[in-house]
This record gives structure tokens, sequence and C-alpha cells, in this order.
């Protein structure tokens, strides 16, 4: 594998975020309402994943693995205030979990057995970064989408927590907690691409820089739809 960086996509690569600027963003209680509306109307689904979607995307765009095996998650894109400014988690899994080490992900995982992928998204998220069910509050849910390399189908909630959160992050599964800004999901610079050989073809891979991290792969296009529901 040789990626090269590159800090502006090509005609091939995503299309530039729409501007927005971090004094657009109003306090949380009010992001909750707006979320809350736009999150019960047609979702913009695969067409917005897409945007963030390597290209060609490595396995398609469905699981359907020979014999089934398809294994359900639920994940949360967690919303808090830090410094009265609107932020979102995200975490760096470790060396020492069974799929996607190393990666940067949405809090979350696979659902067990009588239980929803809503339950095991707030489960898992109260295991991984230590806070206390009590304080987050379901906004609504996003498209759900497949993992073909994992043979995951992952369910993913937008949630909100109503102060100011203290994290404890598992120290098996979590190796870093990243605190975005929610603004930083709407700067352009932001998003940028490389590329990859992968089977003797070349994937372009686009991806978030967040905190000196990239954010590629499912996580980014669960993000992608949800900054096109914030959008004007």
């Amino acid at each position: 594998m040789d990626p090269k960086d590159r800090r502006h996509p090509g005609p091939d690569g995503p299309p530039p975020a729409a501007q927005v600027k971090s004094d657009d963003f109003f306090p949380l209680h009010d992001l909750e309402s707006v979320l809350s509306e736009r999150l019960i109307r047609p979702l913009p689904g695969i067409e917005a994943q897409r945007r963030m979607a390597p290209s060609p995307r490595p396995g398609g765009w469905g699981v359907n693995p020979p014999g089934g095996g398809i294994q359900t998650a639920g994940v949360l894109l967690l919303l808090f205030h830090r410094r009265k400014r609107p932020h979102f988690v995200l975490t760096r899994r470790t060396d020492r979990v069974l799929h996607h080490r190393g990666q940067i992900c949405l809090p979350g995982g696979e659902r067990l057995p009588n239980e929803t992928p809503l339950q095991a998204a707030v489960r898992e998220t109260e295991e991984e970064l230590g806070i206390s069910p009590t304080g987050i509050r379901i906004l609504g849910g996003l498209t759900p989408l497949d993992i073909p390399h994992s043979r995951f189908r992952v369910h993913p909630f937008v949630a909100s927590f109503g102060r100011s959160p203290v994290f404890h992050p598992h120290q098996d599964e979590v190796a870093e907690i990243l605190e975005v800004p929610l603004a930083h999901l709407f700067e352009p610079e932001r998003i940028r691409m490389e590329t990859s050989c992968q089977g003797g073809r070349e994937i372009l891979i686009p991806y978030y820089a967040f905190s000196g991290q990239k954010v590629w792969g499912a996580t980014a296009m669960i993000l992608a739809e949800f900054s096109a529901i914030l959008r004007p």
C-alpha cells in the first residue's frame, strides 16, 4: 500500500462541504430540537453516504455473505457542549479489540441476543466512554450501513448528552477519545483524499482530518449523512 495524501480532492473526489461557521451553531437544546424534527423526515441515505465512500468501495454496497453470517451493531453519534460549543465524540480503538483495530470510530458495538441496535449503541457507549446512560437523549436514527469486510450491518443513532460529560475510557477498547467541534464537520479543508493500491487496483479514499487522525470508511460515511441533515 502506498497512499498519497491529497489535501484537495480532484474531480473524482467528494464535493466540498458547505461552509458553516462555528457561530452558525446554536445552543445544544436548540440543536436537539432541529435534529429531532429533521430526523423524522426522509433521510439523505446512501447518496449522502457515497460522498465519503471509497471508490470503488471494496466489497461493494451489500454484505450478503454466502450462507448469511451478518452481524448487527449499533453506534451513537453523541453530541455535547464543551466550552459553550457543540461537539461530538469519536474513539480510536485499541489493538486488543476484535474488529477495526486502531481505527477511528463512533462509540458502539455488536448487538447482543434479545437486544435492539439502539440498546446496543447505548450500552456500548456507556462501557467505552464510562458515562451514565441516564444523561443520553436519543434524537433519531440515521441510515443503516453495511460493512462487507467485517460483515456487520451498522445502525447509527444521533443522541445528545445533557451536560458537559467527563469521559472515563475503557482501557481495553479505547486508546484515545477525540472531542470534535461540530463546526469542523463543515470545514472544506478537513475533507481530504488519499489513494491506495488494493488487489492490483487503485482505490480513492476520502477522509476527514480531525485532531491529527484520519476518519474514513463507515464512520466518515455516517458523518457525511449527518452533515447533510444539518446543512441549510
